[in-house]
């Protein structure tokens, strides 16, 4: 079977943007922290002047990001296990960037996914805390139960926000079967 090498998965795809958006010394906000790959990723890019805020409900994904962090010996990432919702209740300074992942957490129970509801509220506040010029961007999977509505839902309310203040980009691959992932990503303007 024949594979890609650079336009594969949608989180590959994401860092193609983020990589000349995340400056050294930058304070983001890992939105749903899952395995801790994205962590890890924006940890080391942020460098130890920076610092990474990750949140997530679950036990389960604190800990494999937890090991991953530990193992890579960051010293510059707090983890919050609590939901994405909520994140203006530990971050307190302006960001340059977030990063979501809807969906569900890999290898784990696909019956705890995230919900449109509190999506939309972390999206909200999200977009509050981002500076000037800073990035929001969300990856969407929604092939599961759940996850069409979830991102209905984002779409809707993406679409409403003001050219004058945000730009949004969708990036999504038009030729893949079963609901491939789509990445949004906004910018608020400076």
């Amino acid at each position: 079977m024949l594979r890609a090498k650079f336009i594969n998965k949608v989180t590959e795809v994401n860092k193609i943007y983020l990589e000349n958006i995340i400056q050294e010394g930058d304070v983001v906000v890992d939105a749903t922290m899952g395995n801790g790959y994205d962590t890890v990723y924006l940890a080391k890019k942020v460098g130890e002047n920076g610092k990474v805020y990750a949140f997530d409900v679950q036990e389960e994904a604190l800990k494999s990001t937890t090991k991953k962090v530990n193992k890579e010996e960051l010293n510059n990432v707090e983890l919050i296990l609590d939901g994405h919702q909520n994140m203006d209740k530990y971050v307190k300074e302006e960001v340059s960037c977030i990063v979501f992942n809807l969906g569900y957490l890999p290898r784990a129970k696909h019956q705890i996914i995230t919900k449109a509801d509190t999506t939309l509220e972390a999206i909200k506040k999200g977009l509050e805390l981002l500076k000037p010029n800073g990035v929001m961007s969300i990856a969407i999977y929604s092939g599961h139960e759940g996850g069409m509505e979830e991102k209905n839902e984002v779409y809707k309310y993406t679409e409403t926000l003001d050219q004058n203040y945000f730009n949004v980009l969708c990036t999504k691959f038009i030729n893949q079967i079963n609901n491939p992932p789509e990445l949004l990503l906004i910018e608020k303007k400076g």
